[in-house]
């Protein structure tokens, strides 16, 4: 028997492959980001705030303040007010009001902002809400890897 002990194949199975000694480098290290700092892929916990707040401004913000619009009525109108919201900001400055307050933005694949059709095909996928919650090693959802995107830090 040799002196290096083989892992258990529950601890590969149930670990992934990081507790099988596999090093897959730091999430946008294949993608040329940054580990940490500005222009590093953006994190969960960033991201998913972001969404809460857009959420939150979509919902009160928008429709019940501006549009005056009872969400309890018409349950639709701040989901559509969201995708709306988000297809316009990601748009035209690659960041909605969430990411904004957490110091993110949407990337293009180049670094700069992304086109119209990528972020329509993202925005359609974001609202599905299953491609956003299926990652890759670089913590990239379906729709970011769809529309040739990446959530990065500012």
């Amino acid at each position: 028997m040799s002196g290096k002990q083989q892992p258990r194949w529950t601890q590969t199975w149930l670990g992934g492959v990081r507790s099988a000694g596999v090093d897959l480098g730091y999430p946008g290290e294949r993608l040329g980001l940054p580990a940490e700092g500005s222009g590093s892929v953006a994190r969960f916990g960033r991201r998913f705030g972001a969404v809460i707040i857009d959420w939150l401004i979509g919902t009160w913000a928008i429709t019940q303040a501006l549009l005056r619009i009872n969400p309890a009525e018409q349950p639709w109108v701040p989901f559509v007010v969201f995708v709306v919201q988000y297809l316009l900001l990601v748009g035209f400055l690659g960041q909605t009001f969430g990411h904004r307050l957490l110091n993110i933005r949407v990337a293009a694949m180049d670094g700069g902002r992304p086109r119209w059709l990528p972020v329509l095909v993202r925005t359609v996928l974001l609202a599905l809400a299953v491609p956003a919650l299926i990652w890759d090693r670089d913590q990239r959802g379906v729709h970011d890897r769809v529309s040739n995107t990446v959530v990065v830090r500012m």
